[in-house]
């Protein structure tokens, strides 16, 4: 379940928030929209990779949206 205490509120004009979640790999983003989509199977390392990132968006563009099976959550 995807709550404000799970995610880590980042600098972006694309994404608000990001959690991740170790036993499942799955990464759940809130986007600025408001749009919740969570990324299956994602290594723990390229969610690393992607809170260090200089720009979230970028990060989401070119190594996580279309690489990840998504859904949308609402």
């Amino acid at each position: 379940m995807i709550t404000m205490e799970n995610l880590t509120k980042v600098d972006s004009s694309m994404v608000y928030a990001i959690g991740y979640d170790s036993n499942t790999k799955d990464l759940d983003v809130v986007f600025n929209t408001g749009n919740i989509w969570i990324y299956r199977d994602v290594p723990q390392n390229v969610y690393k990779e992607l809170l260090n990132s200089r720009s979230v968006g970028t990060f989401m563009l070119n190594n996580i949206i279309d690489y990840y099976k998504e859904y949308k959550t609402n």
